[in-house]
């Protein structure tokens, strides 16, 4: 019976360029992979060169352990080399076959990991099949940076639940629209941009009834490339005039109601009892969606309903530094500077990370 203790950590400096490398390959797959994990792979020889490169590239395809061993050049003997894997190899058989395997058949001797694979089918269970081929296997390399790398992720896989990013847009004197909810131009055109970019980054977007009546925003993305995210809007009592954005069916969008209501092309409602406890309804839903982040966008009452509930992650404000609504506006969430990440000059604008 082979040893199975795990190997002590002594990772080198070099060992952590290239599973940074590994990372930053990884983030190739951010808008293909999901809702699977972002995974990157590097394979070096015995003198520390690399020799291959892959990344998990799409939801359904190879994996990248797959891509980067069917990238090695012939002639190299893999037995020689080390093998730098950002997620533990799976051990099972799901839409590909298991990297675990594949990596012992083609006579791997070396792996280094980043993070653990908390998934029920894996969760240590590749690590297992590793040793016992009597695979060198050592783990926990830049594992935080793995962690924020794949936070959505891991948040599904340990929470049962998406990943939830707060977000919005507050005057200097700390309102995020006018009397009445009026909508009021408050950010520049660099925090605009990027607000774009971020929906590119989540798989969904969500607003509430009172927003989505004042606003009557699109939540496509317009100003930066990449894949619009799936549309979220509260409505309980379908109030929504039918000629508003949300509802013209130009991209896939779910409503939460009290009512029912039948589907339409693109357009998906989800009936929560009104004596049901709305936002566990919408998180189970999307879980059962598959539906790893959701951007939330506003407005105040439904960030406020998360903030009071804990359900948020991460929490992104952008503060005008010239715009001034006055007295009479609707105020932003209430919020203490406690867990400040990020603060990031935008111009006009200021950005604040939390969580």
């Amino acid at each position: 019976m082979p040893d199975l203790t795990p190997e002590p950590e002594d990772f080198t400096a070099h060992d952590a360029l290239l599973m940074r490398r590994a990372l930053d390959l990884a983030l190739l797959g951010a808008h293909t992979a999901r809702p699977n994990p972002m995974v990157g792979c590097v394979v070096a020889d015995a003198d520390g060169r690399v020799v291959a490169e892959g990344w998990h590239e799409r939801y359904g395809g190879p994996h990248a352990e797959v891509n980067a061993l069917n990238n090695v050049p012939p002639g190299i003997d893999l037995a020689q080399c080390r093998v730098y894997v950002t997620l533990e190899p799976c051990s099972h058989f799901g839409k590909t076959p298991p990297c675990a395997d594949l990596l012992i058949a083609r006579g791997a001797r070396d792996v280094v990991v980043c993070n653990d694979d908390p998934n029920p089918l894996v969760a240590g269970r590749g690590y297992a099949k590793l040793r016992e081929a009597g695979i060198r296997v050592r783990t926990g390399l830049l594992a935080d940076e793995g962690r924020r790398l794949n936070r959505r992720f891991f948040t599904v896989q340990e929470r049962n639940r998406p990943y939830l990013i707060l977000k919005w847009a507050e005057s200097r004197d700390g309102f995020v629209a006018g009397p009445g909810g009026q909508p009021v131009a408050i950010s520049g055109p660099a925090a605009k941009m990027l607000v774009h970019r971020w929906r590119t980054e989540e798989q969904a977007i969500m607003v509430g009834t009172r927003t989505a009546l004042n606003d009557n925003p699109q939540l496509n993305v317009r100003e930066w490339p990449g894949p619009n995210p799936l549309r979220l809007v509260i409505d309980r009592t379908l109030t929504l005039p039918t000629t508003h954005h949300l509802l013209d069916g130009s991209q896939p969008t779910v409503v939460y109601t009290n009512k029912e209501q039948p589907d339409r092309d693109n357009l998906s409602f989800v009936t929560v009892p009104a004596q049901q406890d709305l936002l566990p309804a919408i998180l189970d839903d999307l879980n059962a969606r598959r539906v790893q982040s959701v951007l939330v966008e506003g407005g105040p009452a439904l960030h406020t309903m998360l903030l009071e509930a804990g359900l948020w992650d991460e929490i992104r404000v952008l503060r005008s530094r010239t715009v001034r609504i006055g007295a009479g506006g609707v105020v932003a969430p209430p919020l203490s500077l406690t867990g400040l990440r990020e603060q990031h000059d935008l111009g006009p604008d200021e950005l604040f990370v939390f969580g």
